[in-house]
């Protein structure tokens, strides 16, 4: 299975150059040190940041400059900083060619889950509401399982939804899955170690097996 720096790096293939995306809280962020250095792309953060560069060393850190988890970070040459307010509007019209969320629960139709857990604290919404009706294309790092091994990938989900769907792929720490436009979760990837046996006994959801599922290489 993959730990949350193989979640990362594998999302970081996803990456393609030009592009604007989004970093959620949590595994997400992690992408940032992944990107290929040959790629030109911009990383834009809710709290009104454009140009996110890898997390500092130690020596590098300002602790004035954080992203929206509030995680202290580096800017790239060229980048910019703005109102929250404005940093919405990008999202809002459409600008944001990528965005990258953790989640709780995605179902097998695309709705998403990561917000609210009825009777825990949470932080809240943030922006991810307007990140999941906004962006052309979504990525959902996430575990496969909860802590007590029930499935979170669900034919419907059983948690407070953030958007319906609009989840387009998952890299799991078990396995990449593209959810089709007709529902279902395809695998497209087993992680290593793990059998497609076992991320069929992990998923709940219905489970699209196409020929032989290769072993992803990170």
């Amino acid at each position: 299975m993959l730990d949350k720096t193989g979640i990362a790096k594998r999302i970081a293939k996803e990456v393609k150059d030009g592009m604007y995306i989004n970093l959620g809280i949590g595994i997400p962020t992690l992408v940032a040190n992944y990107i290929p250095s040959n790629l030109n792309v911009v990383l834009q953060s809710e709290n009104g940041l454009l140009g996110i560069g890898p997390f500092p060393k130690e020596s590098e850190v300002d602790p004035d400059l954080i992203n929206a988890g509030k995680q202290t970070i580096t800017m790239m040459p060229g980048s910019a900083l703005f109102s929250s307010a404005e940093s919405f509007a990008m999202i809002r019209g459409g600008h944001v060619d990528l965005t990258i969320l953790g989640a709780m629960e995605v179902s097998e139709t695309g709705d998403i889950a990561n917000w609210k857990v009825p009777g825990k604290m949470v932080k809240g919404m943030g922006g991810a509401m307007d990140l999941v009706a906004s962006a052309k294309h979504i990525i959902v790092a996430m575990q496969h399982c909860s802590k007590e091994g029930s499935s979170k990938l669900l034919k419907t989900c059983s948690l407070p939804i953030t958007g319906i769907k609009c989840v387009k792929k998952i890299v799991s720490d078990m396995a990449v899955l593209d959810i089709l436009p007709q529902g279902g979760f395809k695998l497209l990837e087993r992680a290593p170690g793990v059998s497609v046996e076992q991320i069929k006994n992990a998923t709940e959801g219905t489970l699209i097996i196409e020929g032989d599922i290769p072993e992803m290489h990170l």
